[in-house]
């Protein structure tokens, strides 16, 4: 489709309407112009079209909170080569607790907001807890059942005790 060199698509202003009737040439002229940099040689005319609706809408109204943007990222990361996700990571709010037993004896664990706390000893992390409480390395997480496991809703986790020795979860 013709365009005449005076209008607002040539111009650089452009209607959400106007990009189904772009040309692949224009939508990767206004994607370079909006984002900054060409786009990836294959991306097909329609996921043209979304970035650039987007970058402009984004211009318009805001992008995303700063705080979805670090989640985002974060989430990114955790893709592998092979486009699975791996498992998140369980967060612990300070001020929650993990109980496990061991060869007969039951160990606490306080979280804290530097750390967490085992029988008035400070520690930086759980996998320290876990070498501390076996000799032996351990995964902190996976000692304490946090891989799996998503986290109790009362602040506190009874992992590793037998299933009637389990706290009732609300």
């Amino acid at each position: 489709m013709k365009r005449r060199s005076g209008s607002a698509v040539a111009r650089g202003k452009l209607a959400l309407a106007d990009l189904p009737n772009l040309t692949t040439a224009e939508l990767r002229h206004h994607w370079q112009r909006l984002h900054g940099h060409a786009p990836p040689p294959r991306l097909s005319p329609d996921l043209l079209r979304r970035g650039i609706a987007y970058k402009q809408q984004e211009a318009t109204h805001g992008g995303l909170p700063s705080a979805l943007q670090r989640r985002l990222a974060s989430i990114a990361t955790m893709v592998d080569g092979s486009g699975s996700v791996a498992p998140a990571a369980v967060r612990l709010k300070p001020g929650a607790t993990l109980v496990r037993d061991w060869h007969g004896d039951t160990y606490t664990v306080l979280v804290r907001d530097n750390g967490f706390e085992m029988r008035g000893q400070r520690f930086s992390s759980l996998t320290e807890i876990a070498k501390h409480i076996t000799g032996a390395a351990w995964s902190g997480p996976r000692f304490f059942g946090q891989h799996r496991k998503p986290r109790a809703k009362a602040g506190v986790s009874h992992v590793g005790a037998a299933p009637d020795q389990q706290a009732a979860q609300p």
